[in-house]
């Protein structure tokens, strides 16, 4: 009877290692469960920018009018009879209102 115990608890102890620690146990799944959803919210992100770039794509393919868009907003270029404006941010043009710091 005190070999079947013995053999008993060997397995239990076996069967808890498999459990907890070995290769498949809970806390694998839970590490590859994490992992998983990390994958996810990245793909996620992916699929937004390509539909971003899609969209640019898309655009760009249709006509002159995105292509034009495109050179106003990243080229700053303007159409003739059109006229230019640039405005600074606050601070800078705070600096420059200055009467005394003005030269005319």
């Amino acid at each position: 009877m005190r070999w079947l115990f013995g053999v008993l608890l060997i397995l239990l102890v076996i069967l808890q290692y498999r459990l907890w620690i070995a290769e498949g146990s809970i806390a694998e799944q839970q590490r590859l469960q994490v992992q998983v959803e990390q994958f996810i919210q990245v793909n996620e992100a992916l699929q937004a920018r390509n539909a971003v770039l899609e969209r640019e794509v898309l655009e760009l393919q249709s006509g002159s009018a995105g292509i034009e868009q495109r050179a106003r907003e990243q080229l700053n270029l303007v159409r003739e009879g059109e006229t230019y404006f640039q405005v600074e941010d606050g601070e800078a043009s705070a600096t420059l209102s200055a009467p005394e710091k003005v030269k005319q």
